[in-house]
């Protein structure tokens, strides 16, 4: 994956999750910004804010950003086809390790926001399956769109992907994974997301 991709997904993907949007729509909108309003109370509080707070903040913002992200969908989809060549302890291993991936590249971006705003465009539902439109207004007054990928999931709406400008996370991490599983292993993936998780 190019970096530039991967900058453009990070600033924006903490768009998408941390800014206080103006609602329409249905229930998957709804889940998103009850997420939403939960991760801005947190990075809002006086009593959190500071570097002292850092890890406490991120704990919480991490919470609850695992209650509206389906991880495990999220790791089948970025395996792809060598999802189903896992055992059991390996697609464990891996979906917490795609998190804490996400969690790296993405978590420590939430303190840069800075009030760019957010309408929600559009909402369709194909059975268990919802899609939401946005539209986002940066500072510099550029509009970026943007969609959420939902699956019903014990009766609740959990994200499976984020597509922006019709380029999606989850096929992007799935074209860099399958190019190295298939020039090396899947060993090897796993060791290259350790390593850099483990990064400071």
């Amino acid at each position: 994956m190019k970096k530039e991709i991967i900058v453009r997904f990070g600033i924006l993907f903490v768009l998408c999750v941390f800014v206080a949007p103006s609602v329409r729509g249905g229930v998957p909108t709804e889940k998103i910004k009850e997420t939403t309003d939960k991760i801005l109370a947190v990075i809002t509080r006086p009593e959190l804010k500071g570097p002292a707070k850092t890890v406490e903040r991120r704990k919480l913002v991490r919470q609850y950003i695992d209650e509206r992200f389906d991880w495990e969908e999220m790791s089948r989809r970025s395996l792809g086809r060598h999802w189903i060549k896992r055992t059991e302890q390996e697609k464990t291993t891996f979906v917490a390790l795609f998190g804490k991936l996400l969690e790296r590249t993405y978590l420590d971006k939430v303190e840069g926001y800075s009030g760019e705003k957010v309408d929600y465009m559009d909402e369709t539902q194909d059975g268990d399956y919802g899609n939401v439109k946005v539209k986002i207004l940066t500072m510099r007054e550029q509009e970026v769109l943007v969609e959420y990928r939902l699956k019903k999931k014990n009766s609740d709406w959990l994200v499976y992907d984020i597509s922006i400008e019709g380029v999606s996370l989850i096929n992007n991490y799935r074209v860099q994974f399958n190019s190295i599983i298939m020039r090396s292993s899947y060993n090897d993936l796993v060791k290259r997301l350790e390593e850099k998780v483990s990064q400071e």
